[in-house]
This record gives structure tokens, sequence and C-alpha cells, in this order.
């Protein structure tokens, strides 16, 4: 069965850049085999030079690269494109989908693993986030669907750097590497910035020991940012977060608080106690697991798998058969929001015990 086609998705928020970014990119021949999806034509604002031909859903960049609109549901819209490649009406052997600045990256990485058609044949490669040097902070401070954005991304793409000091910027990177740090930063010159670095980020297919390492970067222990509103709330009495409570605590009256923690597991997990942490997460806390990625090792496994979820949504398991001999240690990320202090902490420790031993009597 063939690889299936990764999928990027660029999103960032209103006036981010994302527009420039890829006419940038529309530019290069290394985008000839892409098939791009975006909202409409019109707001995406293709530059008239780079095309070569249309069609009421479908442009042809002169570089080669496709264009298409999403007209009402998305996975229709990966389906035609598969059909047409399947017909050899069209070639393309990867997607970039464009969101509009204000969407939930969410929904869509929902849609490419829920949906059993697409899941077959398109799988998400990486999120791409573009966040605006000059306004970005602002922009932070009040609209939490950029917070999410950032906190969801890959790759974060950074934009307008001309416009700020060398101060402003490092400032600004210090904010992003708070709500994301294991997403590294590129910077992009009016758009223009090497598509080698948004390609190949997940692990979705056969990758290397060192990508997989890169894509499930370590986060530091502890990193949050204080709730949007400035307001705090305690968590109702007998609010319980399954096996990982930790006590009442202080929760965020707004969407606003984003939490990073990662661990490493120098030798493989019991899979009942894998089991029982992925469950107890899922069923107390989904809807507030922005991003889950791991190299899992498991006992009784020869090889690792690649971990990805999305809220509660997983991606199928990834086996990473090329894994070097002799590195058993396991490595997971969780970037959540809303949770109490020390949730996280507590679940990602939890990895590290073991299973209680059944005695048997006769």
């Amino acid at each position: 069965m063939p690889a299936p086609i990764p999928v990027t998705l660029l999103t960032g928020f209103l006036g981010s850049g994302k527009t420039t970014l890829l006419n940038a990119l529309l530019k290069d021949p290394g985008m000839d085999r892409a098939a791009v999806v975006i909202n409409e034509f019109g707001e995406i604002g293709l530059d008239h030079d780079l095309i070569e031909s249309s069609t009421e859903t479908m442009v042809l960049m002169a570089s080669g690269c496709l264009c298409c609109t999403v007209r009402g549901d998305l996975a229709e819209t990966l389906n035609d494109l598969r059909e047409r490649k399947e017909a050899g009406e069209i070639a393309f052997d990867r997607v970039v989908i464009e969101t509009t600045g204000i969407a939930d990256p969410a929904p869509i990485v929902q849609t490419l693993v829920m949906d059993g058609d697409l899941s077959y044949d398109f799988a998400l490669d990486g999120v791409l986030v573009t966040a605006d040097a000059a306004t970005g902070a602002r922009t932070l401070d009040q609209n939490f669907e950029a917070v999410q954005q950032v906190a969801m991304a890959d790759r974060l793409i950074l934009t307008k750097t001309d416009l700020v000091t060398a101060a402003q910027l490092a400032t600004f990177e210090q904010r992003l590497a708070a709500i994301n740090p294991g997403a590294p930063r590129h910077k992009a010159d009016h758009g223009r910035i090497d598509p080698a670095l948004l390609f190949g980020l997940s692990p979705t297919q056969e990758s290397s020991a060192q990508q997989a390492l890169a894509w499930v970067a370590a986060a530091p222990k502890k990193a949050s940012l204080p709730p949007l509103s400035g307001l705090k709330q305690t968590v109702p009495a007998g609010q319980s977060h399954g096996l990982f409570a930790s006590g009442a605590g202080q929760r965020p009256s707004h969407d606003g608080r984003v939490t990073s923690q990662s661990i490493e597991i120098n030798e493989p997990i019991s899979p009942i106690v894998f089991d029982l942490w992925l469950e107890s997460l899922m069923n107390s806390a989904a809807a507030d697991i922005l991003r889950l990625k791991g190299v899992v090792h498991v006992e009784g496994m020869k090889h690792p798998f690649a971990l990805h979820g999305v809220q509660h949504i997983f991606h199928p398991p990834v086996p990473l058969s090329h894994w070097p001999e002799g590195d058993r240690t396991t490595r997971i990320v969780v970037i959540g929001r809303d949770l109490p202090p020390g949730y996280l902490a507590d679940s990602l420790a939890f990895l590290r015990s073991k299973p209680p031993v059944t005695e048997h009597r006769i």
C-alpha cells in the first residue's frame, strides 16, 4: 500500500502574514508537486502573475503547484483531489491547507484522523503558524485563538521582524517559547523562507531517529502563561481529574492558561501502566489537551512508536522500525490549557509507576 500523502496545515492569526508566505512558497520550484487548499481565492489574494490557468474551483500556478478552494466540507475537497489524482487528471505528492485567521486547527486535524477514507491516503505532516513580530504580543493578549494556534504549532514562522528592534523580537520569542517550548522558530523575509524548513516535520511515515527526536523536541519541565483576563477562580469542591488529581487548585476563568510538560523515561513502560495513563488522561482532560507527542517504548515491543494526539483524537501509532539498538528512552510532550497546577506533572509521573503484582492463591 502506498504511503499516505503528507498534509501541512498553515495557520496564523489575522494579518500575521499567511498570504505573503503562501505567495512566496508558490513561486518556489520545489512546490511544483504540491496541492494547496485555500478558503477562497479572493480572500487569499494569489499573485495574478503566478497563475498559469484557472477554472471555477482550481488554479494551476506557473510553478506547477495546484490550488483549489474549500467548497463546503474539507473532506469533500480532499476526496475530490484524490479522485482526480487517481484518474490521472492532476499530479501532486503533498498538500498544504491554509486556514482562516481565527480558525482552530484541531477540527482539521481531527478530520484527517477520523475520516476513515481520508486517513488511508492523507496524514498530517505538521502545523505551521505565522506569528507577527510587530503586533503579535497584543494579539496574544487579546485573542485566545492566537494562543491556541501557537500552542499547536510544529513550526513557528516569525513575520515582520524588520519592523521591531532586536530587543522587542527577543521578548516576543520568549513569549512564544513559553507557550510552545518544543516548536522551532524561523524568520521569514517578506514571506521568503526555505521550504525545506516547513515540511517533513512528523514521523507519520517511516522516518529516521533524528527526525522523530526533532519532532518530539523536549520541552522544559514547566512553562505556563497567566490567564488572559488576569482573574482566577478556584476549582469547585469535589472536582476530580482522574488518576492524577493533585487536589484543589487555581484555574483561570478565561481560556488563557497554557501549560507544557515533558518527561523522559529510560526504561520501557509497562503496557498496563501506559493504557491506564492514556485512558485516564483522555477521560479527565481530553478537551484541554492541545497537543500530545511522544516516542514511546513499551515492554515487549522491539521498536518504539510515534504517538500523536490532539484533544481526544489520536493518530494511529507509527512504528519506528529504524530506531537504533540500545536507545529505549520514552519521550513524551504534552501541551494543555486551563489545567490545575501540577496536573500534567502528576500525569506524566504516573508513567514511571509499575503495575501491582497480583497474588495467585490456590
